[in-house]
């Protein structure tokens, strides 16, 4: 399993993104200092670093330095909420491998740990429920041979889905995963949604995959 360090020191913002990491499968923790990042890095390796540019004690792009510098082969995916050029320049020159800014929407930070996670070859191009096909890499999605066409948001909701096969997911953790946190509880646009996807995955399809369980939320039956 990949193994995930956050190093954040808004508790909100890493306790959103361990959450997020790790409904789809990433084992994540989260530190909000230096000091504790090389704790944990002297006794355990991790495949990818999401490091925070404005932190206690040193910047991140020092640290990012600092560690190159002692030999951490991980990936660094460098977060700030400084957004020219020159600082994304800079941030890439210290060791970080991508550069994202803040703001920014789950599914974008997501994007971006499978495209570093994937030039080792571990995680997966490919999602599969028996004839339902997902390729993360082209972004393609098919059911027996068929094309399906999706919004942005339908293959992350489809996406969250099919890593939980046979899982009740309820209404929270679609919100945080395929929405974030902005995500206003009062709207139906998850229901929505919901409804869009299985028209396109379902309705020409003899055997129905999505089902609603009253009450609870929505599971994504496993093909066997």
């Amino acid at each position: 399993m990949t193994k995930i360090l956050v190093v954040e020191d808004e508790k909100k913002v890493s306790a959103f993104i361990q959450q997020g990491l790790h409904e789809v499968g990433y084992e994540v923790e989260i530190v909000d200092s230096p000091g504790l990042a090389r704790e944990r890095i002297k006794l355990k390796k991790f495949d990818l670093l999401i490091l925070d540019v404005m932190l206690p004690e040193m910047s991140g792009m020092d640290f990012a330095k600092e560690l190159r510098v002692q030999g951490f082969s991980g990936f660094i995916l460098m977060l700030t909420a400084l957004s020219t050029t020159k600082d994304k320049i800079q941030g890439l020159d210290s060791g970080a491998d991508d550069y994202l800014t803040k703001p920014f929407e789950f599914e974008e930070l997501l994007a971006r740990v499978r495209a570093l996670i994937r030039r080792t070859g571990d995680d997966k191009a490919q999602l599969k429920n028996g004839e339902l096909v997902m390729d993360l890499i082209s972004r393609n999605v098919s059911r027996e041979g068929v094309k399906i066409e999706l919004t942005t948001k339908e293959f992350s909701l489809l996406e969250f889905l099919m890593r939980h096969l046979d899982k009740v997911v309820d209404r929270n953790a679609i919100a945080r995963q395929v929405w974030g946190t902005d995500f206003d509880p009062d709207s139906n646009v998850i229901d929505v949604y919901i409804n869009h996807l299985r028209k396109k995955i379902d309705s020409p399809f003899p055997k129905k995959l999505l089902k609603t369980v009253v009450g609870q939320g929505y599971v994504l039956n496993k093909v066997e």
